[in-house]
């Protein structure tokens, strides 16, 4: 079973968060900067990216975050851009999405998540789990996951593997 996981990040956190998904499904992880066009082929697809905004990042968002930061972002390009350019998908490709926002009410933040989710069934993907939120730290900058947030990253990438492994057999 071939799974692939995509990330966008700016300075690490949502990196971090979709290596230990990656890590609990056994999956390969890729940025969005190195992501196929196509995805024929795939098994199941994961997509993450930062919540910006309360949705996913666009070329302003992305552009003022590095602005802010004091380190190269680790993505150029967002997933919204990789999800409008995918070449043609696999009817019914079973996929999951998340992000990383900080810890405060939906309502307040949004999530990029729900976006992705729906770009993904738009593109006549099948959701296997509903989109997951992961928390940043409140370190200077928020540029961490939260405490705890990787084990939970991984844990749930298992599950999602897992569940995806009996659909398929």
């Amino acid at each position: 079973m071939r799974i692939l996981v995509v990330f966008e990040s700016m300075f690490g956190a949502t990196e971090q968060i979709a290596r230990a998904v990656g890590k609990g499904l056994a999956a390969e992880v890729v940025n969005v900067d190195d992501a196929p066009a196509d995805v024929t082929g795939v098994d199941l697809l994961v997509v993450g990216g930062p919540t910006h905004v309360h949705g996913m990042s666009r070329a302003a968002t992305r552009k003022s975050a590095a602005d802010q930061g004091e380190e190269p972002t680790r993505s150029k390009t967002g997933v919204r851009e990789w999800l409008g350019a995918l070449g043609p998908v696999p009817p019914g490709l079973p996929v999951a999405a998340f992000d990383t926002r900080i810890d405060k009410s939906r309502l307040l933040t949004g999530a990029a998540s729900l976006g992705i989710a729906k770009r993904l069934r738009r593109l006549g993907c099948r959701l296997a789990v509903p989109a997951e939120s992961f928390f940043v730290g409140t370190d200077p900058g928020g540029t961490g996951p939260a405490p705890g947030e990787p084990d939970r990253a991984e844990a749930w990438g298992a599950a999602l593997g897992a569940a995806a492994r009996r659909t398929v057999s």
